[in-house]
């Protein structure tokens, strides 16, 4: 019973769940203020924005890949939404749904960047950082735009039975991606494309479609943040969203997300995403610069990457821990990500293991 619970728990959640209580332990032992009521509702808003875009964020990584474009993303579709429903009287509810299109629209670019003409994630994503900032500064001669309607505050704003808006937010996205990433084909194959893309594309599943899926998400929930973001400040600006897409790929890497592909688990990157919400919260309460902040930020992310790439001698010290555990019961992903390469292996045995990537 001890290793079915670790093989469970342990790879997706026991690591990200350690780090956020000893972060609230900590916090909460140098301000009292910490554990107010009125300060962690400020916390579950403030987290909301991030664990929206690190859906996406985690989606990009799991096949592989990494996207750097979603902060500039949020600058261009903040603007947007603010010509939309200000300058073109548009209603709110198809302003947003439009948001959400238009950012599915800038992923899918990437993901053709990617997929199609293979240039390198990190080389693609970097240019659309690049190319959105700018384009965001092309409308109201690089202005924000302020005021944009009274109808767009409650959304952020807005509470039902006593909780903030923005976590019903959270909690249906997170449900939606979690679904659709464990038990549904598409969400089987971004699994397997960044397990092992060779064994993927010889199992079948298309390859270049699967990263094109993962890119047009990231964009997706981009567009979804930017409209929580937007009415978080009433106005669209091409300055919102700078180093948002940073916190996205730390909520996920936090949580336990391999940077190599076709490893973690979305709701382990929420505990990442508050991770790092809960750690702003508490250098804001006390006092810490602005500089020292963007410095601990850093710091968190480097010590998670080096426990991702790690994983391996960690997973062996706990297995020697548990009675008569062995190694080989606990490396291996847990149920909740699966692969869906074996499931494609024709009946009665094929020539090829779902692992071999040599052509025949």
């Amino acid at each position: 019973m001890p290793q079915r619970t670790f093989r469970v728990l342990g790879p997706a959640f026991i690591g990200p769940l350690a780090a956020l209580l000893l972060s609230a332990l900590v916090i909460s032992l140098t301000t009292e203020r910490f554990l107010e009521t009125q300060n962690l509702l400020n916390v579950s808003l403030q987290v909301s924005i991030i664990a929206i875009m690190a859906i996406g964020s985690t989606a990009v990584i799991l096949t592989g890949g990494i996207d750097l474009s979603p902060g500039s993303m949020m600058a261009l579709l903040t603007m947007l939404i603010a010509i939309f429903i200000k300058w073109n009287h548009f209603s709110l509810g198809a302003a947003a749904g439009l948001l959400v299109v238009l950012g599915c629209a800038l992923g899918a670019i990437n993901g053709i960047m990617v997929a199609y003409l293979r240039i390198p994630s990190f080389i693609a994503t970097l240019a659309t950082l690049s190319a959105y900032k700018g384009w965001s500064f092309l409308y109201n001669n690089g202005s924000p735009i302020f005021s944009v309607s009274q109808d767009l505050e409650p959304i952020f704003y807005g509470s039902l039975l006593g909780i903030p808006l923005p976590f019903y937010y959270v909690l249906v996205c997170y449900l939606i991606a979690s679904v659709f990433l464990h038990h549904t084909i598409p969400g089987r194959e971004i699994y397997a494309v960044g397990g092992n893309e060779a064994a993927a594309r010889l199992s079948g599943i298309k390859v270049r479609k699967v990263h094109m899926l993962a890119y047009i998400i990231a964009g997706g929930t981009a567009g979804i943040a930017s409209i929580v973001m937007a009415a978080r400040l009433n106005s669209g600006s091409p300055n919102y969203g700078a180093g948002m897409e940073l916190q996205a790929i730390g909520a996920a890497v936090i949580g336990g997300a391999s940077l190599a592909g076709g490893y973690g688990n979305v709701i382990a990157t929420l505990i990442g995403a508050l991770t790092i919400a809960i750690v702003q919260n508490g250098l804001n309460l006390n006092d810490v610069p602005t500089s020292w902040q963007g410095i601990t930020l850093g710091i968190i992310i480097a010590a998670a990457v080096g426990i991702d790439r790690w994983r391996g001698e960690v997973g062996g010290f706990f297995a020697r821990l548990l009675p008569g555990g062995r190694r080989s019961k606990i490396l291996p992903p847990a149920p909740s990500e699966p692969s869906i390469v074996e499931s494609r292996q024709p009946a009665g045995g094929s020539k090829h293991a779902a692992g071999d990537t040599k052509q025949p």
